[in-house]
């Protein structure tokens, strides 16, 4: 047993214990030592891995394949990220400073730089959990040593399914990565081996797949619901027309690809996509410089971290280029690299959705007290250290070794701090350097002044001392509280028994068994979050609206002006407080981006031909059309019997339109009408006057008044024309000018057959006369006008015409036509047609008899007559049905008009004149020729 005891104190001494040991039997990888990378590490019972983009410029591996390749140093050192390191180096010590979790168990770490690219983070990866020659060859001694005490079955675990040089990880859970491209190569490596990889900043969508990505979990939410909250975002600003800004890597090509899709769902537009290559040259960033101040987009979303986006803002900034408003990713929105004063006039007003943001306590003295150290494995600090202060280190001796691993906690001066708290701000790194404006130490490093390394980090202005609200540090500080937990959780530190309140510190466990309790974390931090995650491995999707402002200093700040909570119900989600927003160039009001202003009321847009619909023509809505709102894509119809105002913007209510007593055509009827009754008036008080001269008695008297009567009703039918039409005049109007005229055309037929058989007789007084006395001529009249009775009966009774409002000539004339609506149009036309029959047959038989003596031959003026009525109604029909609105009625009055002038004057005219004007005439020999003329 005691000899066990220095096994693991051997163990522990290399950073390794309290992990499942190595089983010899496995094929293992040997690393060699030259080639080992940097890193920050403490020794522990249990040691955490840990990735950071210390760097954000990775050269790109030259490979010979004829000599070893060398490890390619990274630069463009990063403060935010070396915060997010100490970060996790202050949540480690804090947790073993308390009593409550983990107890008895110290926690190690082993940090080292991801570069922020793929080959460097595997790179990282594979010194991180494969094993150096001297490790390998010690661990392999021990174990020897363990089988011949034959105490090795219960304390080493096989991982025999796995052959690889993962097998058998020092570290038992790794802290990273920051990007997703980095993040899918590793947590596709760790995967098959259920090594937990915890990301604090990775939130690409394409790491949700479970089957790729077994044993990946992250502290930070998933793109979709930040996508979600940017497109949200942008349409409650109203903003439609909008450009885009990504990089090569997934976490840009999926967030770009989702905003687009969702973006375009909600009705807006890309005016244009941006890739920035992995290095872009000049000509690149000219090239997408140029797109941008081309662009009618004025806001533009960005996914990217600020190490990609400097070089394009650079030149934006040398161009002096303003009025774009910025829309940032969580990547980038709390950078403060990019907040130098070169920046403000071009990102000033930006706005984007950041992770919510704590104050650690004791974080602040924490990292005010890092020194820099000789002793190897603080290179990352000595960097940091000479990059702030733009110096060089002279630093000669080990302070602190101990079996070839730093103890951290003296070369950093941790002795004595306040150990709670949590959260980060997105600060960046030291621009200066970068824009080449603070280095005044050009050249090579031996010009740059000396620093001692006692110099004091209270009095620098940057972004790594600035953590009054921390953010991915906060990520990076409960990712390691969720490994605690978990541990806490497998080493059945809350046992009750002899071991009560302590870890079973040297119980053998497999990474498996630590996802698996990884993944069931739950519990509630010191800033009353709670923390856990869901079967995605993800947690709640919170986010805080960040925007860019000035203070009275002149400097950017991060001012939080709204919240986003993907949990929440749809229309809760998105919360903002607009009035505190500050937009791009400071202005106060929320800046417009569209490719086509919105349409004024009145007019509708019209798509341009392979054109997004974001751009548009206006056109004025069409007569009956209104659109009462800016940028209508439709005009609305009006409602029936209403109609648009001159500026199409509402409707009002159509004007009716009929023949009116008042119109100057109505007028004008009405007095044709009028003079068509009193004409028949006097002709038969004329005939009533001389009803015993011959002229009249030769006439039939009889049927001559009930012609005249006949007459006066077809020019008082007129009448019922004109006038709003109503339902008995609707009735009445075609039945009486059916019935009048039939009438009339039954005395016409009447008169001229008696006409024939009065001058065809042989002899006078013949019997064919009397046969057709006055009463057989009565009874004519009566069989003839009987049908027409009949049919407009039928007619009115089965389907009557009723008023109706026409809106058919509304769009031509902006009016209602009210007029009798005909159910049965063919009764208008059998009663039409009946009249035609009749006055044909009178025609015919008139016609017949135009040989007659010429003395008075009422045969042909029954004949002339009967032409004019025929040509009448024959010329009525087509203009009767092409003829629109109120004038259809009026030239149904002009033809009754014009026919019943036609049978009053050609009858009644020439008997007038002898009567009136030639007296002598009316004698019972100026019947014949026998009075000379």
């Amino acid at each position: 047993m005691k000899q066990q005891e220095n096994i693991t104190e051997r163990l522990n001494g290399l950073g390794i214990q309290g992990v499942s040991c190595f089983d010899s039997s496995l094929p293992q990888c040997v690393k060699l030592g030259d080639s080992e990378s940097l890193a920050l590490q403490s020794k522990g019972d249990i040691v955490i891995g840990g990735f950071f983009p210390l760097h954000y410029v990775a050269a790109k591996p030259q490979h010979s394949y004829s000599s070893k390749p060398q490890l390619t140093p990274c630069s463009g050192f990063d403060h935010r990220a070396f915060r997010w390191m100490m970060t996790m180096v202050f949540a480690v010590e804090e947790i073993n400073h308390d009593s409550s979790l983990l107890p008895g168990v110290k926690l190690g770490y082993r940090i080292m730089d991801s570069c922020d690219h793929v080959h460097t983070s595997m790179q990282a990866l594979f010194s991180l959990i494969g094993h150096s020659k001297a490790v390998t060859t010690e661990v392999k001694q021990m174990e020897e040593t363990e089988n011949r005490l034959n105490m090795a079955k219960d304390r080493v675990t096989r991982i025999d399914t796995l052959p690889s040089c993962l097998a058998g990880s020092p570290v038992p859970a790794v802290i990273g990565l920051a990007s997703s491209s980095p993040t899918r190569a590793v947590a596709h490596t760790l995967g098959p081996v259920n090594i937990p990889l915890v990301s604090y900043f990775a939130t690409c969508t394409c790491l949700t797949d479970k089957h790729m990505y077994p044993s990946f979990v992250r502290t930070v939410p998933s793109d979709l619901f930040q996508v979600r909250g940017l497109v949200q975002l942008v349409t409650f600003l109203g903003w439609l027309w909008v450009g885009t800004i990504g990089t090569t890597d997934d976490y840009s090509h999926y967030g770009i690809q989702a905003f687009s899709n969702q973006f375009r769902q909600q009705g807006g537009c890309v005016a244009f996509h941006l890739t920035i290559p992995k290095s872009p040259n000049v000509a690149d960033t000219q090239e997408m410089a140029d797109r941008l101040q081309s662009s009618t987009a004025k806001v533009v979303v960005v996914f990217a971290t600020e190490g990609q986006l400097l070089d394009l803002l650079l030149e934006l900034a040398q161009r002096n280029v303003r009025g774009i408003q910025w829309v940032a990713s969580e990547a980038w929105v709390t950078a403060s690299l990019l907040t130098s004063r070169d920046f403000h006039a071009l990102l000033e007003g930006t706005l984007g959705f950041s992770f919510p943001g704590v104050r650690i306590p004791g974080l602040k003295e924490f990292l005010l007290n890092v020194r820099p150290s000789p002793a190897p494995g603080m290179e990352f600090v000595n960097m940091f250290w000479e990059e702030l202060f733009g110096c060089r280190l002279e630093l000669g001796g080990d302070r602190s070794k101990e079996n070839g691993v730093d103890t951290v906690d003296n070369l950093l001066g941790l002795d004595a701090f306040g150990y709670k708290s949590k959260s980060q701000n997105n600060s960046g790194s030291l621009i200066g350097p970068i824009l080449g404006q603070k280095s005044s130490f050009k050249g090579s490093a031996n010009e740059k002044p000396v620093c001692t390394g006692s110099e004091d980090l209270r009095y620098t202005d940057s972004s790594y001392t600035d953590v009054s609200q921390v953010r991915i540090s906060y990520n990076v500080y409960k990712a390691v509280y969720a490994i605690a937990h978990a541990l806490h959780k497998l080493l059945n530190c809350d046992s009750s028994g002899l071991n009560k309140g302590v870890c079973e510190k040297y119980k053998s466990f497999t990474s498996r068994q630590l996802l698996g309790h990884l993944k069931t974390v739950n519990f509630t931090n010191q800033f009353e979050e709670k923390v856990y995650f869901d079967s995605n491995g993800e947690p709640v999707p919170l986010y805080d609206i960040i925007n860019w402002q000035k203070d009275s200093k002149g400097e950017i700040r991060f001012i939080k002006v709204g919240s986003y909570d993907g949990s929440a119900p749809l229309g809760q989600q998105l919360q903002m407080e607009q009035r505190t927003i500050v937009w791009t160039n400071g202005q106060l009001h929320v800046p417009v981006s569209q490719c086509s202003a919105p349409c004024p009321s009145g007019s509708r847009q019209a798509r341009r031909p392979r054109e997004p619909h974001c751009c548009f023509d206006c056109l004025p809505c069409a007569d009956g059309e209104i659109s009462n709102q800016t940028g209508s894509t439709e005009c609305t119809k009006c409602p029936d019997f209403y109609w648009s105002d001159k500026d199409k913007v509402k409707c009002i209510a159509g004007v009716e339109e009929f023949l009116s007593f008042y119109d100057t055509m109505g007028i004008i009827l009405v007095v044709l009408t009028l003079l068509g009754v009193v004409l028949t008036t006097i002709i038969t008080t004329v005939f009533h006057h001389f009803r015993s001269t011959p002229i009249v008695k030769a006439n039939n008297s009889e049927i001559s008044f009930l012609l005249l009567l006949s007459l006066n009703l077809c020019f008082l039918c007129s009448l019922v024309f004109i006038g709003k039409p109503s339902v008995w005049t609707c009735r009445l109007r075609q039945a009486a000018f059916g019935i009048s005229f039939v009438l009339c055309l039954s005395c016409l037929l009447v008169k001229t057959i008696v006409v024939l058989l009065a001058f065809q007789a042989t002899v006078p007084g013949s019997r064919a006369l009397k046969l057709f006395g006055p009463s057989q001529q009565r009874t004519l009249i009566l069989c003839t006008t009987a049908p027409q009775v009949c049919l407009c009966a039928g007619w009115l009774l089965g389907a009557p015409p009723f008023p109706f409002r026409n809106p058919t000539y509304q769009a031509s004339t902006g009016k209602i036509v009210v007029e009798c609506k005909e159910p049965w149009p063919p009764g208008f036309y059998l009663v039409l047609g009946y009249i035609g029959l009749l006055a044909f047959l009178c025609l015919l038989l008139a016609f017949l008899g135009r040989k007659l003596p010429d003395t008075f031959n009422e045969a042909k003026l029954i004949t002339f007559s009967m032409l004019i009525f025929l040509a009448v109604w024959i010329s009525f029909i087509p203009a009767y049905v092409s003829t629109p609105g109120k004038f259809t009625v009026a030239v149904e009055i002009f033809a009754i008009l014009a026919s019943s002038f036609g049978l009053l004057l050609c009858i009644f005219g020439p008997k007038c004149y002898i009567i009136l004007l030639r007296p002598e005439r009316n004698i019972k020999k100026g019947m014949t020729r026998k009075y000379p003329r």
